[in-house]
Protein backbone atom coordinates (compact mmCIF):
# COMPACT_ATOMS: atom_id res chain seq x y z
CA UNK A 1 0.00 0.00 0.00
CA UNK A 2 1.27 3.67 -0.42
CA UNK A 3 1.96 5.70 2.38
CA UNK A 4 -0.84 6.07 4.35
CA UNK A 5 -0.08 10.01 5.43
CA UNK A 6 0.07 10.46 1.28
CA UNK A 7 -2.92 13.03 0.93
CA UNK A 8 -0.96 15.07 3.79
CA UNK A 9 2.37 15.36 2.39
CA UNK A 10 4.57 17.61 5.10
CA UNK A 11 7.50 18.30 1.83
CA UNK A 12 8.93 21.59 3.31
CA UNK A 13 11.52 23.26 1.04
CA UNK A 14 12.05 20.49 -1.91
CA UNK A 15 15.01 21.79 -3.06
CA UNK A 16 17.96 19.91 -4.60
CA UNK A 17 19.10 17.94 -1.33
CA UNK A 18 15.34 16.66 -0.38
CA UNK A 19 15.01 15.23 -4.26
CA UNK A 20 18.46 13.72 -4.27
CA UNK A 21 17.52 11.95 -1.23
CA UNK A 22 14.04 11.13 -2.18
CA UNK A 23 14.87 9.42 -5.45
CA UNK A 24 17.77 7.55 -3.52
CA UNK A 25 15.15 6.08 -1.26
CA UNK A 26 12.53 5.10 -4.11
CA UNK A 27 15.51 3.28 -5.74
CA UNK A 28 16.27 1.23 -2.90
CA UNK A 29 12.46 0.42 -2.35
CA UNK A 30 12.87 -1.24 -6.30
CA UNK A 31 15.72 -3.30 -5.98
CA UNK A 32 14.87 -6.62 -6.27
CA UNK A 33 15.11 -8.58 -3.35
CA UNK A 34 18.07 -10.20 -2.30
CA UNK A 35 18.96 -12.42 0.99
CA UNK A 36 22.42 -10.83 0.95
CA UNK A 37 21.54 -7.39 0.43
CA UNK A 38 18.13 -6.84 2.64
CA UNK A 39 16.51 -3.66 2.87
CA UNK A 40 15.70 -2.96 6.19
CA UNK A 41 13.73 0.23 7.55
CA UNK A 42 14.67 1.82 10.77
CA UNK A 43 13.02 4.72 12.90
CA UNK A 44 11.84 4.94 16.76
CA UNK A 45 8.50 5.78 18.23
CA UNK A 46 8.20 6.84 21.90
CA UNK A 47 5.57 5.84 23.92
CA UNK A 48 3.49 7.27 27.40
CA UNK A 49 2.88 4.91 30.06
CA UNK A 50 -0.15 5.13 31.64
CA UNK A 51 -1.58 4.09 34.70
CA UNK A 52 -5.29 3.28 35.32
CA UNK A 53 -7.78 5.61 35.20
CA UNK A 54 -8.82 7.84 38.64
CA UNK A 55 -11.77 6.36 40.17
CA UNK A 56 -14.75 8.53 40.73
CA UNK A 57 -16.25 8.60 44.36
CA UNK A 58 -19.31 6.18 44.61
CA UNK A 59 -22.80 7.17 44.02
CA UNK A 60 -23.80 7.70 47.73
CA UNK A 61 -27.20 5.45 49.00
CA UNK A 62 -28.93 8.44 50.21
CA UNK A 63 -29.10 10.66 47.89
CA UNK A 64 -28.82 14.67 48.87
CA UNK A 65 -32.03 16.92 49.53
CA UNK A 66 -33.33 17.86 46.21
CA UNK A 67 -31.36 14.85 43.79
CA UNK A 68 -32.39 11.93 42.32
CA UNK A 69 -31.44 8.12 43.51
CA UNK A 70 -29.03 6.48 41.51
CA UNK A 71 -30.74 4.46 39.05
CA UNK A 72 -30.12 0.52 38.94
CA UNK A 73 -27.93 -0.83 36.67
CA UNK A 74 -25.93 2.13 36.32
CA UNK A 75 -22.07 1.44 35.24
CA UNK A 76 -18.96 2.55 37.65
CA UNK A 77 -18.37 5.82 36.87
CA UNK A 78 -14.37 6.95 36.21
CA UNK A 79 -12.64 9.89 35.11
CA UNK A 80 -11.09 10.45 31.96
CA UNK A 81 -7.71 11.17 33.93
CA UNK A 82 -5.10 9.11 34.38
CA UNK A 83 -1.92 8.16 36.26
CA UNK A 84 1.27 8.91 33.80
CA UNK A 85 3.97 6.05 34.26
CA UNK A 86 6.94 7.27 32.29
CA UNK A 87 7.85 7.25 28.80
CA UNK A 88 9.25 4.46 26.92
CA UNK A 89 10.70 4.28 23.21
CA UNK A 90 9.91 1.66 20.03
CA UNK A 91 13.23 0.82 18.68
CA UNK A 92 11.78 -0.58 15.10
CA UNK A 93 13.14 -2.41 11.98
CA UNK A 94 11.08 -3.78 9.03
CA UNK A 95 11.89 -5.57 6.51
CA UNK A 96 9.32 -5.31 4.16
CA UNK A 97 11.25 -7.77 1.46
CA UNK A 98 10.31 -10.58 3.85
CA UNK A 99 7.71 -9.13 5.49
CA UNK A 100 9.45 -9.52 9.36
CA UNK A 101 10.46 -7.17 11.73
CA UNK A 102 12.75 -6.00 14.95
CA UNK A 103 11.40 -4.60 17.95
CA UNK A 104 12.91 -3.28 21.21
CA UNK A 105 11.29 -1.62 24.01
CA UNK A 106 14.10 1.02 25.50
CA UNK A 107 13.39 3.30 28.43
CA UNK A 108 15.50 5.88 26.19
CA UNK A 109 16.29 6.62 22.86
CA UNK A 110 20.04 8.09 22.89
CA UNK A 111 23.47 7.16 21.42
CA UNK A 112 24.00 4.33 23.40
CA UNK A 113 20.34 2.60 22.50
CA UNK A 114 21.00 3.18 19.06
CA UNK A 115 24.06 1.83 18.98
CA UNK A 116 22.84 -1.19 20.90
CA UNK A 117 19.91 -1.87 18.63
CA UNK A 118 21.89 -1.49 15.46
CA UNK A 119 24.39 -4.75 16.72
CA UNK A 120 21.07 -6.63 17.41
CA UNK A 121 20.08 -5.88 13.84
CA UNK A 122 23.53 -6.91 12.62
CA UNK A 123 22.92 -9.83 14.41
CA UNK A 124 19.42 -10.87 12.76
CA UNK A 125 21.34 -10.80 9.14
CA UNK A 126 24.73 -12.84 10.28
CA UNK A 127 24.92 -13.66 6.55
CA UNK A 128 24.03 -10.58 4.55
CA UNK A 129 26.96 -9.12 2.96
CA UNK A 130 25.31 -5.65 3.60
CA UNK A 131 22.01 -4.78 5.39
CA UNK A 132 20.65 -1.66 3.06
CA UNK A 133 19.12 0.58 6.39
CA UNK A 134 16.90 3.54 5.56
CA UNK A 135 15.96 5.62 7.74
CA UNK A 136 16.20 9.22 9.42
CA UNK A 137 18.60 12.44 10.01
CA UNK A 138 17.75 12.29 13.93
CA UNK A 139 21.50 13.22 15.12
CA UNK A 140 22.01 10.20 16.99
CA UNK A 141 21.48 7.83 14.06
CA UNK A 142 24.99 8.15 12.75
CA UNK A 143 27.93 5.89 12.91
CA UNK A 144 29.43 8.49 15.02
CA UNK A 145 27.93 7.26 18.22
CA UNK A 146 29.23 3.49 17.67
CA UNK A 147 33.01 5.26 18.27
CA UNK A 148 31.62 6.73 21.32
CA UNK A 149 30.76 3.46 22.99
CA UNK A 150 32.54 0.87 21.33
CA UNK A 151 36.44 -0.30 20.99
CA UNK A 152 37.01 1.47 17.40
CA UNK A 153 37.71 -1.95 15.71
CA UNK A 154 34.16 -2.77 17.03
CA UNK A 155 32.77 0.31 15.59
CA UNK A 156 34.51 0.01 12.27
CA UNK A 157 33.19 -3.47 11.72
CA UNK A 158 29.64 -2.30 12.57
CA UNK A 159 29.28 0.44 10.75
CA UNK A 160 30.61 -1.61 8.12
CA UNK A 161 27.71 -3.66 7.78
CA UNK A 162 25.27 -1.19 7.05
CA UNK A 163 24.78 0.79 3.51
CA UNK A 164 23.00 3.58 5.32
CA UNK A 165 20.14 5.54 2.79
CA UNK A 166 18.52 8.60 4.77
CA UNK A 167 15.25 9.98 4.24
CA UNK A 168 15.14 13.97 3.04
CA UNK A 169 14.21 16.35 6.39
CA UNK A 170 10.12 16.65 6.98
CA UNK A 171 9.79 13.34 4.97
CA UNK A 172 8.97 10.51 7.13
CA UNK A 173 6.28 9.19 5.16
CA UNK A 174 9.17 7.90 2.49
CA UNK A 175 10.09 5.69 5.17
CA UNK A 176 8.09 2.35 5.13
CA UNK A 177 8.21 1.61 8.81
CA UNK A 178 6.13 4.37 9.36
CA UNK A 179 3.66 2.25 8.19
CA UNK A 180 5.07 -0.64 10.55
CA UNK A 181 4.55 1.59 13.60
CA UNK A 182 1.15 2.81 12.84
CA UNK A 183 0.05 -0.91 11.93
CA UNK A 184 1.66 -2.01 15.87
CA UNK A 185 0.05 1.06 17.31
CA UNK A 186 -3.40 0.21 16.62
CA UNK A 187 -2.61 -3.64 17.48
CA UNK A 188 -1.44 -2.89 20.98
CA UNK A 189 -0.97 0.63 21.98
CA UNK A 190 -4.40 1.48 22.11
CA UNK A 191 -4.88 1.00 25.64
CA UNK A 192 -3.51 2.10 28.77
CA UNK A 193 -0.06 0.16 29.57
CA UNK A 194 1.46 0.94 32.84
CA UNK A 195 4.93 -0.69 33.02
CA UNK A 196 7.97 -1.03 30.47
CA UNK A 197 7.43 -4.99 31.31
CA UNK A 198 3.96 -4.83 29.93
CA UNK A 199 4.70 -2.96 26.89
CA UNK A 200 7.65 -5.23 26.24
CA UNK A 201 5.10 -8.24 26.64
CA UNK A 202 2.68 -6.54 23.98
CA UNK A 203 4.74 -5.70 21.34
CA UNK A 204 6.46 -8.64 21.76
CA UNK A 205 3.47 -10.49 20.90
CA UNK A 206 2.30 -8.35 18.59
CA UNK A 207 5.57 -8.56 16.71
CA UNK A 208 5.80 -12.38 16.77
CA UNK A 209 1.97 -12.55 15.18
CA UNK A 210 3.01 -10.33 12.56
CA UNK A 211 6.34 -12.07 11.85
CA UNK A 212 4.46 -15.16 11.65
CA UNK A 213 1.83 -13.71 9.17
CA UNK A 214 4.63 -12.12 7.14
CA UNK A 215 2.08 -9.03 7.17
CA UNK A 216 4.69 -6.68 4.84
CA UNK A 217 3.89 -3.27 2.67
CA UNK A 218 2.81 -2.86 -0.93
CA UNK A 219 4.49 0.06 -1.85
CA UNK A 220 3.00 2.16 -4.52
CA UNK A 221 5.20 5.31 -4.55
CA UNK A 222 7.93 4.75 -7.55
CA UNK A 223 10.73 7.02 -8.86
CA UNK A 224 8.62 7.56 -11.88
CA UNK A 225 4.99 8.56 -9.83
CA UNK A 226 7.86 11.13 -7.55
CA UNK A 227 8.50 12.56 -10.72
CA UNK A 228 5.32 13.27 -11.95
CA UNK A 229 3.69 14.05 -8.91
CA UNK A 230 6.19 17.08 -7.98
CA UNK A 231 7.15 17.88 -11.41
CA UNK A 232 6.68 21.61 -10.85
CA UNK A 233 9.18 21.19 -7.97
CA UNK A 234 11.61 19.45 -10.57
CA UNK A 235 10.92 22.02 -12.59
CA UNK A 236 11.65 25.18 -10.41
CA UNK A 237 15.03 23.58 -9.44
CA UNK A 238 16.43 23.49 -12.72
CA UNK A 239 14.93 26.84 -13.35
CA UNK A 240 16.47 28.12 -10.12
CA UNK A 241 20.06 26.82 -11.75
CA UNK A 242 19.66 27.69 -15.40
CA UNK A 243 22.84 30.03 -16.30
CA UNK A 244 21.61 33.54 -16.59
Amino acid sequence: MPPHRQQHWCLGAVNAAFVARMEDVLAVYERPYHPLFPVVCFDARPCVLHGQPVPLPPVPAQPAVGEQPAKAGRPRRESSTYVRQGTACLLVAFEPGLGQRLVEVSARRTGADYCRFRQALAATYPQAEKIVLVQDNLNTHTDAVFYQHLPAAEARALAARFEVHYTPKNASWLNMVELERSAIARQCLHQRIPTQDELTAHVAACVAERNAARATVKWQFTLEKARVKLDRHYQKIRAANLPD
